[in-house]
C-alpha cells in the first residue's frame, strides 16, 4: 500500500485488513474496495482538484438530510477520497424507483439565493464553472451552453451552422424559460450514479451546484428511463406542461460534455436536442 495512502487512513483511524481491490467502472479515476477494522470503504485516485469537488459534492448533499443514501467522507488528501461503502442490493425492488422520486424531489426542495456554486468543480473530465448568478436563464447561458459549445467549436467537434444554432437557443431562453429558485442538484445523475441497495436508493459521484431541478431528471433520462412510479412520486401531481421542452434544454449540456469527452459519435445526439428546442 502506497505510503501516502496509509497515512491518510491512520488520519482517519482506519486499520487497514489486507490490500485494495480493483472495482470496475473507474473510467476517470482508478477506484478501489478496502476491507478495514471499522467497515468497508472505497478508495478513489485521481486529480486532487475533482476529487475536493466529489467531497465537497458529497458533504453537500448529505447535509441536505433527505431518505438518499449519499456515502460518507471519511478521509481525503494527497490526490485520494476515501468514502463510505455501500451495500449493494439484491435487486430494484418496486418501490425504489418511487423512493428515487421522493427522495430527489425532498434534495430539490433545498434552494439558495443563486444558481452556481462556491466553487467550481467538475463534470468527468471536464471542469465546470459555478460562479453564481441570480438569474438562472443567464446561468444556463454564461456557465454551461455557450462555454461547451465554444470549446467544442474550437476542437472541430461542430460546425459554425450548429454552433449558431445552439447560440440562438441559448439567447432565447427568456423568451420561454420562467426564472426559478435554485435547487440543489446532484449536477450528474445519470443511471450509472444511482445505486439501489438494501436501505434504499444511493446516488454517488456528483457534481453539485444550484440550478433548474429539471437538470437532475432530464441527465436520468438522458441513457434511460426511471419508469412511471419515478415521475409520479417526483411530480406529486405538479408537473410543468412544458417538461418535454425543458427536457431537450436540460440534456445539452450533458450532450456537449459527451461530444467532447467521447468524440463525434455524439454530434447527432446534440443536433436532435437542438432540433427538439427549435420546434418547439
Amino acid at each position: 500500500m502506497e505510503r501516502t495512502l496509509a497515512r491518510l487512513l491512520d488520519s482517519a483511524s482506519l486499520t487497514p485488513r489486507g490490500e485494495p481491490v480493483p472495482l470496475g467502472g473507474g473510467d476517470i479515476a482508478e477506484v478501489q474496495r478496502l476491507m478495514t477494522d471499522q467497515g468497508a470503504v472505497v478508495i478513489k485516485r485521481d486529480d486532487p482538484a475533482r476529487l475536493a469537488g466529489e467531497a465537497d459534492g458529497l458533504r453537500a448533499l448529505r447535509q441536505a438530510g433527505t431518505r438518499l443514501i449519499v456515502p460518507e467522507v471519511l478521509a481525503e488528501g494527497d490526490g485520494w477520497l476515501v468514502m463510505e461503502a455501500l451495500e449493494s442490493g439484491g435487486g430494484r425492488s418496486g418501490g425504489d424507483a418511487a423512493s428515487l422520486g421522493e427522495g430527489l424531489r425532498a434534495l430539490h426542495a433545498d434552494v439558495g439565493d443563486a444558481h452556481g456554486w462556491p466553487h467550481d468543480n467538475a463534470c468527468g473530465l471536464t471542469p465546470q464553472p459555478n460562479a453564481p448568478l441570480v438569474d438562472g436563464r443567464a446561468f444556463q447561458r454564461e456557465r454551461r451552453l455557450l462555454p461547451l459549445a465554444e470549446v467544442c467549436h474550437q476542437r472541430g467537434l461542430m460546425d459554425s451552422g450548429l454552433r449558431r444554432r445552439l447560440e440562438a437557443i441559448a439567447q432565447g431562453l427568456e423568451a420561454w424559460l420562467p426564472d426559478a429558485p435554485a435547487s440543489l442538484l446532484h449536477g450528474d445523475l445519470w443511471t450509472g450514479n444511482v445505486l439501489f441497495t438494501p436501505k434504499g436508493p444511493a446516488i454517488i459521484d456528483p457534481a453539485v451546484y444550484r440550478h433548474y431541478p429539471e437538470v437532475d431528471l432530464a441527465m436520468l433520462t438522458l441513457f434511460g428511463a426511471p419508469g412511471e412510479a419515478f415521475f409520479e412520486a417526483y411530480w406529486n401531481g405538479r408537473a410543468p406542461a412544458d417538461w418535454p421542452r425543458r427536457e431537450a434544454l436540460f440534456q445539452l449540456y450533458p450532450l456537449l460534455n459527451h461530444l467532447l469527452l467521447f468524440g463525434g459519435g455524439y454530434r447527432g445526439a446534440v443536433e436532435r436536442a437542438v432540433a427538439r428546442l427549435e420546434v418547439a
